[in-house]
């Protein structure tokens, strides 16, 4: 198994906004000394908790800072940008690192991000999908360019210059283009199998129940076998919150403190489904149950993995159980609130949780 980072990332409303990003950046400096084997990172464009309004932007200031480690958007919302500008961006982002560029895709589920750029009322998923399929079209095809789309229309017929190149956008180092991932937030969620049968892969989230991630793997089976690809559990990764410290007792003390930050995640997400009335199946291991019964509390003891490092080990084993085999567990980034515990967990996920884990899987 191996061992990943992903960060939405969310930081507490009125912390100082240059102080969230050093540490962001220096969670995945760190990530990257331990070898970790990547790392992605959201973007929202409105919402301060969440305050990296660029994925790409953000993962091009670790171009000489990182050395081995993959880089992904986690995620680049499609809808959001012009393909052209998406295609040229993403493609100059993974010159910059080499060839180390995941790009990881979705349409986007911050509502006052898609009231902002004026598509909040629109059709998103056909956007999202007319938006890759531009991205795509632009990275393997030749200028001139002539795509007609409902959204948007390319066009550089009246402008390219064949002897110098002009009106042709840029292809990633990586050909055909850069590994594709989508990130799966539903129980069943249909994305899953149409991404595999695109030969793109999933990420599950760190805010399901484990028994909404097992059905992703269904999921990824069905859309594999539809183009006669190989289903790889290799090709699975999972985000999980974790929380490790020297000893159980500091662990859960950090992990269910009410100001601490494990606290204050699962109490913001919750927060924003309640005010956009969506229900909080993500929580429940039955739908059926009413979401009166959800809470915070409930939320960490069933979804964050805390303790020591051989807690931590022996549940991230009980839950490859329950879920099945995959090939990247993706280490969920959390805020800093207390620096040193912050850094320790990582430190000790990588240098002592995952040799356990490994050891176990090859016995």
């Amino acid at each position: 198994m191996k061992l990943g980072f992903f960060t939405m990332p969310m930081h507490p409303v009125g912390k100082d906004w240059g102080r969230s990003l050093a540490e962001d950046r220096e969670a995945f400096i760190l990530a990257d000394k331990l070898g970790m084997s990547e790392a992605y990172c959201g973007e929202h464009a409105t919402d301060p908790e969440e305050c990296v309004t660029s994925s790409s932007l953000f993962l091009a200031t670790l171009a000489d800072a990182t050395k081995t480690i993959r880089l992904g958007t986690g995620t680049t919302n499609m809808p959001n940008t012009h393909p052209v500008a998406t295609a040229g961006n993403l493609a100059m982002l993974d010159h910059l690192l080499g060839g180390r560029f995941i790009f990881g895709i979705s349409p986007g589920a911050l509502p006052s991000d898609a009231e902002a750029f004026g598509n909040m009322d629109m059709d998103r998923p056909a956007m999202f999908l007319e938006a890759i399929n531009q991205v795509l079209a632009l990275w393997t095809g030749e200028a001139p360019y002539r795509l007609r789309g409902q959204f948007w229309n390319i066009s550089t017929e009246r402008t390219h210059i064949p002897e110098t190149g002009m009106g042709t956008v840029p292809k990633p180092l990586q050909r055909p283009h850069p590994a594709i991932v989508v990130t799966a937030v539903a129980p069943h969620s249909k994305g899953v199998s149409e991404a595999a049968a695109r030969g793109w892969d999933p990420i599950s989230a760190n805010f399901l129940m484990p028994v909404w991630v097992k059905t992703h793997w269904a999921k990824y089976v069905e859309g594999c076998e539809r183009i006669g690809r190989k289903p790889e559990a290799a090709n699975w990764r999972i985000a999980k919150t974790i929380c490790v410290a020297p000893d159980d007792a500091t662990a859960k003390r950090y992990a269910t403190d009410p100001n601490g930050p494990y606290y204050y995640y699962y109490r913001s997400l919750m927060s924003k489904l309640k005010r956009r009335g969506a229900p909080l199946t993500l929580f429940k291991n039955d739908p059926n149950a009413p979401d009166s019964g959800v809470t915070v509390e409930g939320a960490i003891e069933d979804l964050v993995i805390y303790g020591s490092p051989a807690q931590v080990a022996d549940k991230v084993l009980a839950f490859r159980e329950t879920v099945g085999d995959f090939g990247t567990l993706l280490y969920g980034g959390m805020d800093w609130h207390n620096p040193e515990l912050g850094r320790n967990s990582l430190v000790l996920m990588a240098e002592k949780v995952m040799p356990l884990v490994n050891h176990a899987l090859r016995a």
